[in-house]
């Protein structure tokens, strides 16, 4: 019996196009393309047509709560693109980028799998373009801004220490930076004060980035970023620091969308990487309307399952940016269904019908979430061959009973060929007309309001408490005129609830809002539910221990 070839073996022996055949493929001509190499270019963002992005058609591909290895999304986003071509249609996958966390920890890379990638598949998992250096580039010239400031006495804003917010970043897991002291050393090191590191993918940055409509939003949104209070009380941002022209130059080239291909050679956009759990989890809006652009469909992905980056591009994304999904693909997989039916982890691998039945309820709560937003989504299966056929049959049926169309896609294995039967499915539903795309929430609604509706609804919550830190939160957010923002959670994405330890469909119970973060630039408030933490740790074996570069030169053990 043959053994199925690693993600990476299977993108390293792929035939690759030069970039500029991808280009021309959808109308873009070489003069403008700049090119990172021979697989790789920016675009520029004259290329976005306002008209073509109203009249073409925007995917949405999220997930029900996943196992902590992830259950596909951007697999079956790309599976889904090749097989919108494959019968007809010209689609492009509009992706994130991916973070070095989990590429180095536990999770891997994010360039899909199997024969469903986007390629080159090691750039792409690695340095890629430069767009995460410069968003931590960015981050971290304003931290230096910040402490410079309350070195000197010349064009001293009078900050208080104990009262900045900002905090540097860099794009790897380490704990051991979440919490530090800064400034020790004597008077030249400067004023000793807590600090703190978050991982790239939750800076401010990086979700400014993705909300940027231009380079004049992107300043102006750079300009107010909330960094501390004076020792009178007194609001300071960014723009008091004279760091808005400086910042904006690093991110010059961030702004514009990466150009790569899938393994079958079709178009895909990477632009952004904000993880869900801790930021809006969506690319960026100029990606997104790039795509639809230069593209009659666009697949794009949101992070984690639908309670977290679903909800934020709806909610977030989609009212900002004026976009409207018309479909929606929910990916589950069989082995998830398992672990929250209550399989342990030495039992996921094994066929069990009933763990699965005792898993549905999970897959049922995010159908109802996602109709709340006008949509009804089709549910996808990812398969793998330790799936048993009674195991499909039972999602199947289930679904059929909940009216909701559930399709086996074999991507992964197949690539465009096992994706067919759900790319008919999208189309079907597109053209329909069925969906009429409404948010949950209103933005002018009052702070608390908008929290506890997210918690009702989508997440199955009895209410709502707020910390002593929270509640002095919400005085800072109210004097600072941020209520009309909208509210991005940050919540752990192992369960509905904010308990990662509650799988399936909990019930009776209360999240906790520990604390807010101030994304004023950014435009959205950040509640921080129960032991949510914005820099994660590497697990007991990191997957960087199987990562190494041959005497060749050739990258092994990415996965």
């Amino acid at each position: 019996m043959s053994t199925f070839p690693s993600d990476l073996q299977i993108a390293q022996a792929a035939p690759i196009r030069h970039i500029k055949e991808i280009a021309a493929s959808i109308g873009i001509s070489n003069d403008d393309l700049e090119y990172y190499g021979k697989y790789k270019a920016k675009l520029p963002l004259k290329l976005i047509d306002p008209e073509k992005v109203k009249q073409h058609h925007l995917v949405l591909v999220t997930a029900i709560t996943p196992t902590p290895y992830g259950e596909g999304k951007t697999t079956m986003s790309v599976g889904l693109t090749d097989g919108l071509n494959r019968v007809g249609r010209r689609a492009m996958a509009v992706l994130r980028e991916p973070s070095l966390g989990p590429v180095f920890g536990i999770k891997g890379g994010a360039a899909g799998g199997g024969y469903a990638q986007v390629i080159p598949m090691e750039d792409i998992n690695l340095h890629f373009t430069g767009d995460f250096s410069a968003v931590e580039k960015a981050n971290n010239l304003l931290a230096a801004l910040i402490d410079n400031n309350l070195q000197n006495k010349k064009g001293s804003l009078g900050l208080d220490p104990r009262q900045v917010v900002w905090k540097r970043v860099m794009d790897m897991n380490d704990r051991a930076l979440r919490n530090i002291l800064i400034g020790l050393g004597g008077t030249n090191n400067g004023i000793p004060r807590e600090d703190g590191f978050n991982i790239t993918p939750a800076s401010e940055i990086m979700a400014i980035l993705c909300m940027s409509e231009s380079i004049a939003d992107l300043k102006q949104r750079l300009g107010n970023i909330f960094v501390g209070k004076t020792f009178e009380g007194k609001p300071v941002f960014a723009r008091d620091l004279k760091a808005v022209g400086a910042m904006a130059a690093l991110l010059k080239d961030a702004i514009k969308p990466n150009l790569v291909q899938t393994l079958e050679g079709n178009p895909a956009i990477l632009h952004g990487g904000p993880f869900a759990s801790i930021a809006q989890g969506t690319n960026t809006i100029l990606a997104t309307r790039m795509g639809l652009s230069l593209s009659e469909y666009v697949v794009t992905e949101a992070g984690f399952a639908a309670d977290l980056g679903a909800e934020k591009f709806f909610d977030i994304k989609c009212q900002s940016a004026g976009l409207r999904p018309e479909a929606v693909v929910l990916v589950t997989t069989i082995k998830a269904l398992r672990h929250h039916g209550g399989a342990k982890k030495e039992e996921l691998q094994s066929a069990d019908p009933t763990k699965v039945v005792m898993g549905l309820p999970n897959l049922e709560k995010h159908m109802e979430n996602i109709r709340k937003f006008g949509i009804t989504p089709i549910v996808c299966i990812n398969w793998f061959p330790t799936d048993s056929a009674e195991e499909i049959r039972v999602v199947e049926t289930f679904c059929q009973q909940q009216g909701v169309q559930a399709i086996v896609c074999k991507a992964f294995a197949e690539g465009s060929a096992g994706a067919e039967d759900l790319a008919k499915a999208v189309v079907e539903m597109v053209e329909s007309g069925r969906n009429d795309f409404k948010p949950l929430y209103k933005w002018d609604w009052p702070i608390e309001q908008k929290i506890e509706t997210i918690a009702k609804e989508i997440y199955g919550a009895d209410g709502v408490d707020y910390s002593v830190k929270a509640k002095a939160n919400l005085k800072t957010l109210k004097e600072l005129g941020m209520e009309k923002l909208p509210v991005c959670m940050a919540k752990t994405p192992k369960s509905l609830s904010d308990n990662e330890r509650k799988l399936g469909r909990p019930t009776d119970f209360v999240v906790t809002v520990r604390e807010f973060e101030f994304a004023s630039g950014a435009g959205f408030l950040i509640p921080i539910l129960g032991e949510m933490m914005r820099m994660p740790g590497l697990p007991n074996t990191p997957a960087a221990e199987q990562i190494d570069l041959t005497d060749d030169g050739r990258i092994i053990g990415l996965f």
